[in-house]
């Protein structure tokens, strides 16, 4: 069963305060393969295993119904230094 871009929104803003969200469904519209980007400010003081365990417990459902799926998660500030790095 495919996942929609609706449903990993809503689970994602559902229970975390996003400042900055980009969603790519890369398996050409079948839903079964994404890419998410998530810029949070409460992912301040956790590391990256601990926000990408926090992402998949709180998508666990939808990530089962998946054959791919991948995560970055920033803080503003981190994303702020990323985006900056990624467009010089």
């Amino acid at each position: 069963m495919a996942v929609d871009v609706k449903a990993l929104e809503s689970a994602i803003r559902g229970a975390v305060s996003v400042s900055h969200l980009d969603i790519e469904d890369q398996s050409n519209g079948c839903g079964e393969n994404y890419a998410i980007i998530i810029v949070s400010p409460d992912f301040e003081g956790k590391t990256t295993l601990a926000r990408h365990r926090w992402v998949n417990d709180l998508l666990k459902n939808e990530i089962a119904q998946m054959h791919a799926f991948s995560q970055k998660t920033f803080t503003p500030k981190q994303y702020e230094a990323y985006t900056a790095k990624n467009t010089e």
